[in-house]
């Protein structure tokens, strides 16, 4: 049967997550159902990341399956005529019949976003929070989760009980950008909640409630104190999906950011602060497979 890559964008508010639930509105069903239409049959739908209820993505990656062969522009057009206004999908692309969305990603990039004032506007994309934050002391507690960790302290383990929970975080970094400070983390893959409990604990290091001493314990043995840290979900963003060969977006894709007189707004660009060299992805057959799971 025909496969297709999918990339899609989507404003996680108001669904359970990516992943389709017993009576719960998700971004995958919604996905499924509007593909169902268009094909008229059965399709398969599988994305790279699971995002969690309220999460949103710039770039989620999907694979479709489905027994009749379109053009992919006219499946661009005709699941977005379908779609509700808070899922869009930007690109559409024939895929090798093997090709899948998760197995076959080699990293994941999330941002997470952290507002230093209040705003009536961004609210559903980002946390304020009230404190004065020290974006140094945060860079300082940013740079120890770099590497091969075990993230038992940082996991929700209700699910994939199972998993293992060492994870390789390629590349995090802080980005102060007017009213905002950007948390951008790429790694080979994320357990569940483990980025909104890495980025309320590097806010509570920049508030001056932990030292970064206490990041690298909580890296090298069990602790409940990154749990009861977990950030919202309103401002947590899956913005790339990475397989062999892609290169790196290290641009802030049309989504808030902090201008000069802080305020919020839209903007495509990245700040110069967010600037970095792009590189290709590329990962022997063995690393892949040690990253597949999760």
């Amino acid at each position: 049967m025909p496969r297709y890559r999918l990339t899609i964008e989507y404003d996680g508010t108001g669904y359970s997550g990516w992943q389709t639930q017993k009576n719960a509105r998700s971004v995958q069903g919604t996905l499924i159902r509007a593909a169902e239409q268009l094909f008229g049959g059965a399709v398969d739908v599988q994305g790279a990341g699971r995002t969690d209820a309220g999460v949103h993505a710039l770039a989620q990656v999907a694979h479709l399956e489905a027994a009749e062969t379109l053009a992919p522009r006219k499946i661009l057009q005709g699941l977005n005529d379908r779609l509700p206004s808070n899922i869009n999908v930007l690109g559409v692309e024939k895929a090798e019949a093997r090709f899948h969305a998760r197995h076959h990603a080699l990293a994941r990039t999330y941002l997470y976003l952290v507002s230093t004032r209040r705003t009536a506007f961004g609210k559903r994309y980002v946390w304020w929070v009230r404190d004065a934050l020290n974006v140094e002391k945060m860079r300082a507690a940013c740079r120890l989760f770099e590497g091969f960790h075990d993230f038992a302290s940082f996991a929700d383990r209700r699910l994939d009980r199972e998993a293992s929970t060492r994870v390789k975080i390629d590349r995090m970094e802080v980005i102060p950008s007017g009213s905002l400070i950007i948390l951008r983390v790429t790694g080979s893959h994320f357990l569940w909640k483990m980025v909104r409990r890495i980025a309320g604990v590097l806010v509570e290091a920049g508030s001056g409630g932990l030292a970064p001493a206490d990041v690298g314990t909580m890296l090298r043995q069990f602790s409940n104190a990154p749990a009861k840290l977990t950030a919202p979900p309103s401002g947590l963003f899956l913005a790339q999906v990475l397989y062999e060969g892609d290169r790196e977006d290290l641009r802030l894709p049309f989504l808030l950011a902090g201008d000069r007189d802080g305020g919020i707004g839209m903007t495509g660009l990245s700040s110069p602060g967010a600037r970095l060299e792009r590189r290709v992805v590329r990962k022997s057959l063995p690393e892949r497979r040690q990253h597949r799971k999760g």
